[in-house]
């Protein structure tokens, strides 16, 4: 049996402000440093030992795993970054407010924009300098690479191959890994191991900072999986999740 330990990064600034991040690298919040501070605490708690962690080329789960790797004591280990691992790119969205978007097109259709499998937010223009994939981290990836605006089905379409040929084989080696990722980055990894059908998929929401373990067999299928928190801690976090796609009133 091998174990598995996936992390989102705790709540980042514009998680605070209630806006589309996607490619946007924004920082942690205060509350998202001690989320991750918790998260190494947690982990740290359960007994947990890890050989490599990985994770995007986004600060919020850069630092996140900073923090997490401090209160575990275990800073030395080897960590990989893979744009691979980076948040759904939301296009056009990225910087609005969920809440004022939902009161001008509708939460339906945000719903659609934040958690449909294959339907992607409106794009930015090609060659847009607004786009957060232009920046210089990402100059290797080609044009057909570099995304204008992303669905889920795209964004597996990236994660699952660098599960497949970076984590999921020093999984088999015996390796325990930490991969400290996005919301959406997570879901396309939790689709992948437990095969969602597309509408449980859309009522899938990740915390921010509540490690979620998986045992895995020797083909890596889920045995088991658990988030180290109270159920009813876990209630409260996804509903907070859920409920930013929705107007004020």
């Amino acid at each position: 049996m091998h174990k598995l330990v996936l992390l989102r990064h705790g709540e980042s600034q514009w998680n605070r402000e209630n806006r589309f991040t996607g490619w946007r690298d924004v920082p942690l919040s205060e509350k998202g440093v001690e989320e991750a501070r918790e998260a190494g605490r947690r982990l740290k708690a359960a007994g947990f030992q890890f050989d490599r962690a990985h994770t995007s080329y986004l600060k919020r789960a850069i630092t996140t795993l900073w923090h997490a790797l401090q209160e575990l004591d275990q800073c030395w280990i080897p960590v990989q970054n893979d744009w691979r691992l980076n948040e759904r790119h939301y296009g056009a969205l990225t910087g609005l407010d969920k809440a004022e978007t939902a009161a001008l097109h509708g939460e339906a259709q945000v719903l659609v924009w934040r958690r449909s499998f294959d339907i992607a937010p409106p794009p930015y223009a090609k060659g847009d300098p607004g786009n957060p994939a232009n920046d210089v981290r990402y100059r290797h990836l080609s044009d057909a690479q570099r995304p204008l605006a992303e669905s889920l089905k795209d964004t597996i379409a990236r994660v699952v191959p660098c599960f497949d040929a970076e984590i999921a084989p020093r999984i088999r080696r015996g390796e325990r890994i930490l991969v400290a990722a996005h919301g959406n980055s997570l879901r396309a990894l939790i689709q992948h191991f437990e095969r969602m059908d597309e509408q449980k998929l859309v009522g899938l929401n990740v915390p921010t900072g509540i490690p979620l373990v998986y045992e895995l067999d020797a083909d890596l299928k889920p045995l088991s999986s658990r988030y180290l928190a109270s159920d009813a801690e876990i209630a409260a976090a996804t509903h907070a999740v859920a409920a930013q796609g929705k107007a004020k009133h």
